[in-house]
């Protein structure tokens, strides 16, 4: 009997154990029922911040905000999990790194200078229970630097195939290159990019080909390239083409109309790249040469008849040789006027000018005076029976010697304005017997 009493016992104590077990476990997921609750009930925390792109020596700036801060503070860690500034405490010894506003719902800080490694992500962080974070990924573009270009060191023979290489370093990402020649865009054969040691940026290498022409030679060919990080504006370079080409020439007189007895000088005028260094002057008809020298002149002192034919100038340069013809025909001597002639001649023309000035002034004088003259009135001409016959002497003159009066002072005063002679108008007028008698005519 005392043996069952034991055995009941035993299963009692272990069954109360396991009672509080179970009561322990429904305890603590109650409690944890009861903090997610609680956390779910909390008023919302979360941290915005946004993503920024910055080129590299300029300005980025990180904002964090928060709704309702729960009087917690706001955290700003670079890449690397260092804290930056914590609330309005500065915590990274680093004087590119400058707080500019923080207030309970606000953390914003500003990083100038920035360089390459600047480049990650900013965690903005708020302790509340949890602690929430965002994040705001810091891009940093590499400038590329100025393009070069390759391949033009030496000039270039016309109708041969042109190289250009241009390239540009320090690039992130990876840039753009783009080739004119004067207005016109040429298209490249194929653009090679290579990480740059410092496993940042990147040089981007892009190539050309053409056959280059006579007209080509001094032509532009420039080289642009095209980022972001130049914001709207371009950085190229420009380089000249050297061609080489054939030599053209041609022959110039001097004078042009040469005569006997006169210096010519035949210039044979090169062009060319290079520019012709040689020239050969020979006459058609002539086994020997004139000339042969790096002076492109062919001077003739004393002209003759016989110095009449055609010349050839043959210009040559590294490029070839060209052939250039002039003919000759020489006119004759053209008279020369003797020093005496030509005195003579001076002073005949001096003399004819002072002869028309003297003869301008005399005339301009008589004109003068026959329009101040005085001429007679109608009236003491018709008291004489002239009439109209004196103002219009262009008219028959007619002889009223009838009317005349026998008045002979006043008859001398009209002679000298008729200037016509008393014997005339005797002829005229036969009743006139003497000089003193009124006339007419």
């Amino acid at each position: 009997m005392q043996r069952d009493k034991q055995t009941l016992k035993k299963p009692l104590g272990a069954e109360e154990t396991d009672g509080w077990k179970m009561l322990e476990k429904k305890l603590l997921a109650c409690l944890h029922s009861c903090c997610l609750i609680l956390v779910a009930l909390q008023p919302e925390s979360q941290p915005t911040t946004s993503d920024e792109t910055v080129v590299a020596g300029g300005t980025v700036v990180l904002k964090c905000q928060v709704e309702d801060p729960d009087d917690s503070s706001l955290q700003w860690s670079n890449p690397a999990q260092q804290t930056l500034y914590f609330g309005e405490k500065r915590a990274l010894r680093d004087n590119r790194i400058q707080l500019e506003r923080s207030t309970p719902n606000e953390l914003t800080i500003s990083i100038s200078d920035v360089v390459l490694s600047d480049e990650g992500e900013y965690t903005c962080s708020i302790f509340t229970m949890p602690v929430r974070t965002a994040k705001a990924l810091v891009t940093v573009l590499g400038i590329p630097q100025k393009p070069q270009i390759f391949g033009h060191e030496q000039p270039i023979d016309e109708e041969k195939i042109a190289r250009l290489t241009c390239r540009s370093s320090g690039s992130k990402p990876a840039a753009q290159l783009r080739w004119k020649k004067g207005n016109k865009e040429l298209k490249d054969e194929g653009t090679e990019v290579v990480e740059d040691p410092n496993g940042k940026t990147f040089t981007v290498s892009s190539r050309v080909e053409f056959r280059v022409t006579k007209e080509d030679n001094e032509a532009e060919v420039t080289c642009t390239v095209d980022h972001e990080s130049l914001q709207n504006s371009e950085r190229s370079t420009t380089q000249k083409l050297q061609v080489h080409y054939k030599p053209t020439a041609k022959i110039e007189p001097h004078p042009q109309y040469p005569r006997e007895g006169e210096k010519l000088q035949l210039q044979c005028d090169g062009q060319g790249n290079p520019i012709p260094r040689e020239f050969l002057w020979e006459k058609e008809g002539s086994d020997v040469p004139l000339q042969l020298s790096s002076d492109s002149v062919l001077i003739f002192p004393f002209l003759n008849k016989s110095d009449s034919g055609t010349y050839v100038c043959t210009a040559t340069s590294s490029m070839g040789s060209v052939v250039a013809k002039y003919n000759l025909d020489v006119s004759d001597a053209s008279p020369v006027p003797s020093t005496s002639s030509t005195y003579h001649a001076v002073i005949g023309g001096v003399v004819a000018v002072i002869v028309f000035l003297l003869l301008s002034l005399l005339i301009v004088l008589g004109h003068y005076l026959i329009r101040h003259k005085e001429k007679p009135s109608a009236a003491s001409v018709s008291c004489l029976g002239l009439g109209d016959a004196v103002l219009a002497p262009t008219l028959r003159w007619r002889c009223p010697c009838e009317s005349l009066e026998t008045d002979s002072t006043r008859w001398k005063q009209l002679l000298p304005l008729i200037s016509i002679s008393p014997s005339w108008f005797g002829t005229q007028c036969p009743r006139i017997a003497h000089a003193t008698a009124p006339v007419c005519a």
